[in-house]
């Protein structure tokens, strides 16, 4: 089953949009599952319900830091850390217009940019773009 699947399956279960897009890459760096549910969980709807960043977009940046930070080594992994997660960001934000949860579900504007939905299969495909692990590339 692709992340993109196992992320939907998640979410569908009840997984908030954070703890969908994290779990889904948890097994591919040797982490267990229920840890980073439980380490995602206040990020969703917009870090404690709270409408800032976006959940699916959190999870994705908690990827990059599964896949690329090393305790001990943080001084050599911090700053390409960074990097990836600025990437994932911009890169999710130049496709649906913004990273702010309140905007994507057009909370004051009655206009939703795109659906939680379609922001966990972004956060995904996006997170697999930039951490090099597209169907095929692994």
């Amino acid at each position: 089953m692709s992340r993109v699947n196992e992320a939907a399956e998640r979410h569908g279960r009840g997984y908030n949009c954070s703890q969908a897009v994290a779990c889904s890459f948890a097994k591919d760096f040797g982490f267990d599952e229920e840890m980073i549910f439980r380490t995602a969980e206040g990020y969703g709807a917009g870090m404690g319900g709270m409408q800032c960043t976006c959940g699916a977009v959190c999870g994705a940046v908690m990827a990059a830091g599964m896949k690329n930070s090393r305790l001990g080594g943080q001084k050599l992994t911090k700053g390409s850390t960074y990097l990836l997660s600025k990437n994932i960001t911009e890169e999710f934000k130049k496709k649906n217009g913004s990273v702010i949860c309140g905007e994507l579900k057009g909370v004051g504007t009655g206009k939703p940019l795109r659906s939680c939905a379609g922001c966990i299969e972004d956060a995904v495909r996006i997170a697999e773009k930039i951490l090099g692990m597209e169907e095929g590339a692994v």
